[in-house]
């Protein structure tokens, strides 16, 4: 039905106050027209002024109606829209958990990769430097070369002479093997064991006489000489010492030692 203002319904309203009044014209004019004809006439009159009437009340019933729903209409929509609202915070709290969720599982992720790493480099082969040399080491072989020398370092020769020894068992081919002969050696000195010693430091010397630990393995041996109480054998071993490496510290000992033997 077409939309009728409020100022439509007055004009309205205002017709059939006119047309009744003509209808109450007419009826005091009725004198002038046949019977029939009048009452015809009013008759006719009285049923647009009712048509009129039920007009304008359907026109007010279905403003009335139309502004109803207009009214269902915007608390719907009110509705609906605080209904979007609760749904984007309810999305905006999810998306703030995933965020922290992702945050928290890179975090592990970081710190499970770090650990797998320590764990990886503790199984690989490390480069180590020793008396000048470098090579490469197991986990294994470098934590048992390690701790002989600790337990060497703390006085317990005894104890250094057993792990030297199971080292070398375990490793004849190690990069440490030669320098694992020389402390040997010292630890069977310190224990008077002046043969053995020898043998450790003379078989270091042949396998490689360019051993950073050479000159002190030669000067080594001549102090067992002398422990031994072989005079002539400590003072070729000093003189060939001299000799070999003159520009070592343990030439300069063995020049001493010399000078004390004379």
């Amino acid at each position: 039905m077409k939309r009728v203002t409020v100022m439509q319904v007055r004009q309205l309203t205002t017709r059939a106050v006119f047309v009744a009044g003509l209808l109450f014209a007419s009826s005091s004019q009725a004198g002038l027209f046949e019977d029939d004809e009048a009452r015809k006439a009013i008759l006719d009159l009285r049923q647009r002024v009712e048509k009129l009437r039920v007009d304008a009340d359907q026109i007010q019933s279905s403003s009335k109606d139309e502004n109803a729903g207009m009214g269902r209409g915007l608390l719907e929509l009110q509705r609906q829209m605080e209904l979007l609202k609760s749904d984007v915070a309810s999305l905006r709290g999810s998306n703030e958990k995933l965020t922290k969720d992702l945050a928290d599982l890179q975090q592990r992720y970081k710190d499970d990769l770090q650990g797998l790493s320590e764990r990886l480099a503790k199984l690989e082969p490390a480069k180590v430097t020793v008396d000048g040399a470098e090579f490469s080491v197991g986990p294994a072989e470098k934590q048992d070369y390690e701790a002989a020398l600790a337990v060497f370092r703390k006085g317990d020769f005894h104890a250094a002479q057993a792990l030297f020894a199971g080292f070398l068992s375990r490793y004849p081919n190690s990069g440490y093997a030669l320098t694992a002969l020389f402390w040997l050696g010292n630890a069977q000195y310190a224990t008077r064991d002046y043969k053995e010693a020898m043998t450790n430091f003379r078989t270091l010397i042949a396998k490689n006489p360019e051993h950073f630990r050479a000159p002190e393995a030669v000067l080594s041996v001549a102090n067992c000489q002398l422990e031994l109480k072989d005079t002539k054998g400590a003072r070729k071993t000093f003189t060939d010492l001299i000799k070999a490496y003159p520009s070592s510290e343990a030439a300069v000992a063995a020049k001493e030692r010399l000078a004390t033997l004379k």
